[in-house]
C-alpha cells in the first residue's frame, strides 16, 4: 500500500488568476505586436532618396519628425507620426501590463494549477523584478516616441538603452521563474539573451557594423516578441481560469435551480 502523499503547506494557494484586471493586463501586454504593423506600413511610406532599408536603417530614423541628412544618413518619413504613436502605444501596453499583472499570477501563469508558497521569497522578488523591469522597458520606449532621434535630447537615446536593457532582463528573469513549467521558459531565456548580447554588441562597436539596422533590431525586435510570446501565455492561463469559474458557477446554479 503507498503512502499517502503528503499534504500541502498550509501557506501553498492558488492565487486568484480570473480577474478582470489580469485579463487586461495580459492582453495590454500582447498588444505590443502593433509595432510590427506600424513599422512596415511606416517603411513603405518612406521618402527619402533611396528606399528604407531593415539591414542598414535605423528604426529611430521612422519616427523622425524632420527629411533631410541626420548623422550622415539620408532621412525623411512622412509618417513619422504613426511610428511615435507605435513606440507609445507599445510602451504603455507594458506599463500597463507591469501595473495590473500581479506577481503570483506570473509564478503560476506558465503551468496551471501550481501552488504558492508565500514562505518562498525568492519567486516572489524575481515576479516583482519582472514588472518592475517590464514597466521600466515600457517608460523607455514611450519616451523613445516622446522624444525622436532629431529632437535634439538625449533622452531619446536613454529611453531605447531603457528599452533594450530592461526588456532583455525581464525576459530572462521570466524565463527562469518559469523554467521547468513551461516549454515557453526556453523562448523567453533567447529572447533575452539575443537582445541584452546584441545591446551590449551595438555598445562596444559604436553601431559601428556593415549593418547597423540588423544590429539594433536583434536588440528590439526580442524583446517585442517575447514580450507578447508571455503576454499570449498568460492570457490564455487568465481566460481558461475564467471558463472554469463560470462553468462552476452555471452548475452551482443548476444545482440550486434543481433543488
Amino acid at each position: 500500500m503507498s503512502p499517502a502523499p503528503p499534504a500541502a503547506p498550509a501557506t501553498a494557494v492558488i492565487p486568484n488568476v480570473a480577474s478582470t484586471r489580469q485579463y487586461i493586463g495580459a492582453w495590454a501586454v500582447l498588444s505590443v505586436l502593433q509595432y510590427f504593423a506600424a513599422e512596415a506600413a511606416v517603411a513603405m511610406a518612406w521618402a527619402g532618396k533611396r528606399p528604407y532599408d531593415l539591414r542598414t536603417g535605423y528604426i529611430s530614423d521612422l519616427g523622425a519628425l524632420h527629411c533631410g541628412i541626420y548623422s550622415g544618413r539620408d532621412v525623411c518619413s512622412p509618417l513619422n507620426w504613426l511610428m511615435n504613436a507605435s513606440f507609445v502605444v507599445q510602451g504603455l501596453g507594458l506599463l500597463v501590463g507591469a501595473v495590473l499583472l500581479t506577481s503570483g499570477l506570473l509564478r503560476v501563469a506558465a503551468r496551471p494549477g501550481t501552488r504558492v508558497d508565500w514562505a518562498r521569497r525568492e519567486p516572489w522578488v524575481a515576479a516583482s523584478a519582472v514588472r518592475l523591469l517590464t514597466g521600466a522597458a515600457g517608460a523607455g520606449t514611450i519616451m523613445v516616441g516622446l522624444v525622436p532621434e532629431d529632437a535634439g535630447s538625449p533622452l531619446h537615446y536613454a529611453g531605447a538603452i531603457t528599452y533594450f536593457v530592461a526588456g532583455g532582463a525581464a525576459l530572462l528573469v521570466l524565463g527562469a521563474l518559469w523554467l521547468r513549467k513551461a516549454g515557453m521558459a526556453w523562448f523567453l531565456l533567447v529572447c533575452g539573451g539575443v537582445s541584452l548580447a546584441a545591446t551590449a554588441t551595438g555598445g562596444l562597436t559604436r553601431m559601428m557594423v556593415p549593418e547597423p539596422g540588423t544590429l539594433e533590431r536583434l536588440m528590439g525586435y526580442p524583446v517585442t516578441v517575447g514580450m507578447a510570446a508571455a503576454g499570449l501565455v498568460i492570457a490564455q492561463r487568465v481566460h481558461r481560469h475564467r471558463k472554469q469559474r463560470q462553468a462552476a458557477a452555471a452548475a452551482a446554479a443548476a444545482r440550486a435551480t434543481a433543488v
